[in-house]
Protein backbone atom coordinates (compact mmCIF):
# COMPACT_ATOMS: atom_id res chain seq x y z
CA UNK A 1 0.00 0.00 0.00
CA UNK A 2 2.88 2.37 0.79
CA UNK A 3 4.39 1.88 -2.65
CA UNK A 4 1.02 2.45 -4.31
CA UNK A 5 0.38 5.73 -2.49
CA UNK A 6 3.94 6.92 -3.01
CA UNK A 7 3.49 6.35 -6.75
CA UNK A 8 0.22 8.29 -6.72
CA UNK A 9 1.79 11.15 -4.78
CA UNK A 10 4.70 11.18 -7.23
CA UNK A 11 2.17 11.52 -10.05
CA UNK A 12 0.31 14.25 -8.18
CA UNK A 13 3.58 16.09 -7.55
CA UNK A 14 4.55 15.83 -11.23
CA UNK A 15 1.19 17.19 -12.42
CA UNK A 16 1.16 20.09 -10.01
CA UNK A 17 4.78 20.92 -10.84
CA UNK A 18 3.91 20.97 -14.55
CA UNK A 19 1.07 23.40 -13.84
CA UNK A 20 3.25 25.65 -11.66
CA UNK A 21 5.86 25.78 -14.43
CA UNK A 22 3.18 26.54 -17.02
CA UNK A 23 1.60 29.27 -14.90
CA UNK A 24 5.05 30.87 -14.57
CA UNK A 25 5.25 31.27 -18.36
CA UNK A 26 1.86 32.96 -18.75
CA UNK A 27 1.59 36.70 -19.26
CA UNK A 28 -1.87 36.62 -17.69
CA UNK A 29 -2.95 33.97 -15.18
CA UNK A 30 -6.70 33.31 -15.40
CA UNK A 31 -8.17 34.20 -12.01
CA UNK A 32 -10.36 31.08 -11.88
CA UNK A 33 -7.32 28.86 -12.49
CA UNK A 34 -5.34 30.70 -9.82
CA UNK A 35 -8.12 30.14 -7.28
CA UNK A 36 -8.52 26.48 -8.24
CA UNK A 37 -4.81 25.76 -7.95
CA UNK A 38 -4.61 27.54 -4.60
CA UNK A 39 -7.56 25.38 -3.48
CA UNK A 40 -5.69 22.22 -4.54
CA UNK A 41 -2.71 23.29 -2.44
CA UNK A 42 -4.85 24.32 0.53
CA UNK A 43 -6.95 21.15 0.57
CA UNK A 44 -3.86 18.93 0.34
CA UNK A 45 -2.26 20.90 3.17
CA UNK A 46 -5.40 20.69 5.31
CA UNK A 47 -5.76 16.91 4.82
CA UNK A 48 -2.11 16.41 5.74
CA UNK A 49 -2.72 18.45 8.89
CA UNK A 50 -5.70 16.26 9.83
CA UNK A 51 -3.64 13.12 9.35
CA UNK A 52 -0.71 14.54 11.32
CA UNK A 53 -2.88 15.97 14.09
CA UNK A 54 -1.72 19.54 13.52
CA UNK A 55 -3.53 22.82 12.94
CA UNK A 56 -3.76 23.83 9.26
CA UNK A 57 -2.11 27.08 8.21
CA UNK A 58 -4.38 27.77 5.23
CA UNK A 59 -8.10 28.22 4.70
CA UNK A 60 -9.78 26.09 2.02
CA UNK A 61 -10.49 29.06 -0.25
CA UNK A 62 -7.37 31.12 0.48
CA UNK A 63 -5.71 32.34 -2.72
CA UNK A 64 -1.92 32.29 -2.92
CA UNK A 65 0.33 34.21 -5.27
CA UNK A 66 2.27 32.19 -7.83
CA UNK A 67 5.60 32.78 -6.09
CA UNK A 68 4.33 30.86 -3.02
CA UNK A 69 3.00 27.82 -4.89
CA UNK A 70 6.26 25.91 -5.21
CA UNK A 71 7.04 25.97 -1.49
CA UNK A 72 3.51 25.00 -0.45
CA UNK A 73 3.46 22.24 -3.06
CA UNK A 74 6.84 20.88 -1.95
CA UNK A 75 5.81 20.90 1.72
CA UNK A 76 2.56 19.09 0.87
CA UNK A 77 4.53 16.38 -0.91
CA UNK A 78 7.05 16.06 1.91
CA UNK A 79 4.26 15.75 4.48
CA UNK A 80 2.33 13.18 2.45
CA UNK A 81 5.45 11.03 2.05
CA UNK A 82 6.06 11.31 5.79
CA UNK A 83 2.48 10.15 6.44
CA UNK A 84 2.77 7.15 4.13
CA UNK A 85 6.28 6.26 5.37
CA UNK A 86 5.08 6.21 8.99
CA UNK A 87 1.79 4.44 8.30
CA UNK A 88 1.49 0.99 9.79
CA UNK A 89 -2.24 0.61 9.20
CA UNK A 90 -3.97 2.13 6.19
CA UNK A 91 -7.32 1.10 7.70
CA UNK A 92 -6.71 3.36 10.71
CA UNK A 93 -9.66 5.72 11.15
CA UNK A 94 -9.42 9.48 11.56
CA UNK A 95 -12.06 11.74 13.06
CA UNK A 96 -12.18 15.22 11.59
CA UNK A 97 -14.33 18.29 11.16
CA UNK A 98 -14.87 19.53 7.61
CA UNK A 99 -14.91 23.16 6.50
CA UNK A 100 -18.68 23.30 7.14
CA UNK A 101 -18.28 22.21 10.77
CA UNK A 102 -19.58 18.65 10.26
CA UNK A 103 -17.81 15.68 11.82
CA UNK A 104 -16.77 12.57 9.90
CA UNK A 105 -14.59 9.48 10.21
CA UNK A 106 -12.61 7.94 7.35
CA UNK A 107 -9.67 5.58 6.95
CA UNK A 108 -6.16 6.71 6.15
CA UNK A 109 -6.37 5.13 2.70
CA UNK A 110 -9.68 6.93 2.03
CA UNK A 111 -8.13 10.30 2.86
CA UNK A 112 -4.92 9.68 0.93
CA UNK A 113 -6.84 8.60 -2.16
CA UNK A 114 -9.16 11.59 -1.77
CA UNK A 115 -6.18 13.99 -1.82
CA UNK A 116 -5.07 12.56 -5.18
CA UNK A 117 -8.56 12.37 -6.66
CA UNK A 118 -9.52 15.84 -5.46
CA UNK A 119 -6.38 17.33 -7.01
CA UNK A 120 -7.02 15.55 -10.33
CA UNK A 121 -10.60 16.82 -10.37
CA UNK A 122 -9.57 20.44 -9.95
CA UNK A 123 -6.65 20.11 -12.36
CA UNK A 124 -9.25 19.09 -14.95
CA UNK A 125 -11.18 22.28 -14.18
CA UNK A 126 -7.99 24.31 -14.57
CA UNK A 127 -7.30 22.73 -17.94
CA UNK A 128 -10.83 23.57 -19.08
CA UNK A 129 -10.25 27.15 -17.92
CA UNK A 130 -6.98 27.19 -19.86
CA UNK A 131 -8.87 26.16 -22.99
CA UNK A 132 -11.50 28.87 -22.37
CA UNK A 133 -8.66 31.41 -22.14
CA UNK A 134 -6.90 30.19 -25.31
CA UNK A 135 -4.12 28.51 -23.34
CA UNK A 136 -3.11 25.06 -24.57
CA UNK A 137 -4.02 22.56 -21.83
CA UNK A 138 -1.39 20.10 -20.62
CA UNK A 139 -1.78 16.33 -20.99
CA UNK A 140 -1.72 15.25 -17.36
CA UNK A 141 -3.29 11.80 -17.72
CA UNK A 142 -1.82 9.18 -15.41
CA UNK A 143 -1.06 6.78 -18.24
CA UNK A 144 0.86 9.49 -20.09
CA UNK A 145 2.86 10.12 -16.91
CA UNK A 146 3.66 6.39 -16.61
CA UNK A 147 4.89 6.06 -20.23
Amino acid sequence: MKVFFNQLFDYNFYCNKQLIETFATLEHTPEKSKKLFSHILNAHHRWNAILQGTAPQYEVSQTHELHAWHDIHYENQRSSFEITRNADDFEKRFNYENADGRYFTNTLQDVLFHIINHSAHHRGQILMDFRANDITPLDLDYIVYKR
